[in-house]
């Protein structure tokens, strides 16, 4: 693991182990963290540092950690009125990590991606996600098809989202919800969108048919947390 933000919040958030702490740079919130934490914080050459990340990328802080502890489906959906994402098919770990960022920041329950042919949980996508990963649950699943009808029995409405669905204000998301997204390249593949209740569309008013993954699904969390507060 890699960068001051994402390793910051590992040693905040307590939910793998942080075995040590390296830098080539001084930063007393690193410093103060790693205190807190009770890990061992060494001074390193900007070499070892890049050797530890495996890229320039690292802005002097790296740290060895266990390995990403992914949780299981049934833990988010023992939680009240879940507010899912489930991935479909999603490769780039950089999307991956902007994802987790826009589901910690709308407070969603988790985030469920495939074990297989999609990306997982590595450093570059806790990077993107500045540190966002370690308070985010995500579980793998090997089938997502049976993973869904998995949350529609345990009560959770479950959304495609594709061009020709209705529009995100008019569909109900203030309730246990699931949204669905797919790759850039293919979209959400048949047998994962016919285990769907429906489909959802973000408007699109200028020239450019769709937006990134990341975008769309932050758009489309936050219109749920809007209903949801509004809610009460």
């Amino acid at each position: 693991m890699h960068g001051i933000r994402p390793v910051i919040e590992a040693l905040r958030s307590g939910r793998r182990r942080v075995r040590e702490v390296l830098v080539s740079v001084e930063s007393r919130e690193v410093e103060a963290a790693a205190e807190t934490a009770g890990v061992k914080l060494v001074s390193v050459s900007k070499g070892r540092i890049e050797e530890a990340a495996g890229e320039a990328a690292h802005q002097g802080v790296a740290a060895r950690v266990e390995p990403y502890p992914y949780s299981g489906l049934d833990e988010l959906l023992a939680v009240p009125e879940p507010l899912l994402l489930v991935l479909d098919g999603v490769e780039d770990p950089r999307n991956l990590g902007a994802i987790l960022r826009a589901a910690d920041g709308a407070g969603a329950t988790g985030v469920v991606i495939p074990k297989d042919r999609a990306a997982g949980v590595t450093p570059v996508a806790v990077k993107a996600s500045a540190g966002a990963s370690e308070h985010v649950r995500v579980a793998r699943e090997t089938n997502l098809r049976r993973a869904l009808d998995r949350m529609k029995k345990a009560g959770v409405w479950v959304y495609a989202s594709e061009p020709g669905g209705s529009q995100p204000a008019d569909v109900d998301l203030a309730g246990p919800a699931a949204l669905v997204l797919g790759s850039e390249g293919s979209g959400i593949r048949r047998l994962v969108r016919e285990g769907c209740d429906g489909a959802i569309a973000i408007p699109m008013l200028g020239s450019v048919s769709s937006l990134n993954v990341s975008v769309a699904a932050a758009v489309l969390l936050y219109e749920a947390r809007r209903q949801r507060d509004q809610r009460g």
